[in-house]
Order: structure tokens, then sequence, then C-alpha cells
């Protein structure tokens, strides 16, 4: 699977979201999930199995727990596929930040 078919997901780039902040165990996960989605336990089982099959989480087993986290090996591997389409876009921040500075400066 594609990289950006796992991304194009909602509720896995959610779960990704939610892993960014630290490792959780899969029932948090499946509790925020299940309530910002409406689905069930297993949907969200299944949502962590492609992340986790994909290289885009990792799982420890503590007792009877499954902790979930980040791996950021897939995403540094988008980060570098869109260094190419980066220049579209820098650029006209550039120009934002100089006409936000441009009106700052008009306001004193």
């Amino acid at each position: 699977m594609h990289a950006f078919d796992i991304l194009g997901d909602p509720v896995r780039r959610r779960i990704l979201e939610l892993l960014a902040e630290g490792e959780l165990p899969a029932g948090s996960i499946a509790g925020t999930i299940g309530a910002e989605f409406g689905i069930s336990q297993p949907a969200v089982s299944q949502h962590l199995r492609v992340l986790r099959d994909n290289g885009f989480a990792t799982v420890t087993v503590d007792g009877t727990r499954r902790l979930y986290a980040v791996d950021p090996g897939p995403l540094r591997e988008i980060d570098t596929w869109l260094d190419r389409y980066r220049k579209f876009w820098t650029n006209r921040l550039d120009a934002l930040e100089t006409e936000l500075h441009r009106g700052r400066r008009d306001k004193n």
C-alpha cells in the first residue's frame, strides 16, 4: 500500500495525530476514535493494524496492554518526496510574511 493511500483515510490520520503526542494504549485510542468517528473497537483495531503493517506505527506489549507509538520512518519518506514540491508554497509563505511585516510597520 502506498503511504498516501494509508494517510488518505481520516481515521488513520487522526490516530497518527493522537500518537504524535506520545505512546498510547490501544484501548485509549479505540475510545477516542470510537467517540469521534462513531466506529467500533474492532474497526479501530483494523486501522491500527494497517498503520502497524505499513510501518507508520509500532506496538509494544506490556502485560495485557498493547502500546502504540508513531514510527517516523515512513513520515520521513513522505517529507523527502514532498521536497520537490515545497518550492510551490515556500515562496508564497515568504511573500506573506513580508506583507505581514509591512502591515505591522504601517500601523506603528
